[in-house]
């Protein structure tokens, strides 16, 4: 029998198929809570690192591996793209991918001059391990908010003062401020007004 044994490391997200088996139509559900990897963000939206993610994952034996289907949920941080508030809601994804059987040498020296770039893009176990790490975070990483809100309406911030328009109320609003331009211009005004004044005071 081949040596299905392998040194590489194992995580929350590394899954054992041994207990599944290779043959065909054989398969097993797991619903779990993992910690989430790190990598999991946008600019203004991030999973954070070590945040509770509950997963539901499917894993079937087929004839080319294991075909691995499943959902996950996860909290979400970051900043409302209009107001720039906390947000406080989550992000959940769904996917399936296909984990090859490990290859032998033989197998590998007949597909050499196969296409590689498709040939990168494909997944295999590790001996008798799933690692569903790479999946799950492109999963989540596609399905983050380029421009994350706090609410769908939000108005965002007052372009004068920058208070959040939600908590101002709608009677919020700023007299017209003078150009600072003209500012010179008017101070000497006031006081061209102030000494006409006291001209009209001496002369009663």
């Amino acid at each position: 029998m081949p040596n299905t044994r392998t040194n590489a490391p194992r995580g929350a997200l590394v899954f054992d198929m041994r207990t599944l088996g290779r043959q065909a139509g054989s398969a097993k559900a797991q619903q779990l809570t993992v910690p989430a990897p790190d990598d999991m963000r946008l600019e203004l939206a991030r999973v954070p690192v070590g945040a509770e993610m509950q997963l539901d994952v499917r894993f079937e034996a087929v004839t080319e591996g294991v075909l691995v289907t499943g959902s996950a949920t996860a909290p979400l941080a970051g900043e409302c793209a209009r107001c720039l508030a906390p947000l406080a809601t989550t992000v959940a994804v769904s996917f399936t991918e296909l984990y090859r059987y490990t290859r032998d040498r033989h197998d590998q020296r007949d597909r050499s001059d196969e296409n590689t770039g498709q040939d990168d893009e494909e997944l295999y176990l590790d001996g008798d391990l799933l690692d569903l790490e790479p999946v799950l975070r492109d999963a989540v990483v596609l399905a983050l908010p380029m421009s994350p809100l706090c609410r769908e309406d939000c108005p965002g911030l007052c372009v004068e003062c920058g208070v959040p328009l939600a908590d101002a109320g709608p009677g919020h609003g700023h007299e017209d401020a003078p150009d600072p331009r003209w500012a010179g211009l008017m101070q000497f005004g006031n006081e061209a007004t102030r000494r006409a004044g006291a001209i009209d005071l001496q002369e009663g």
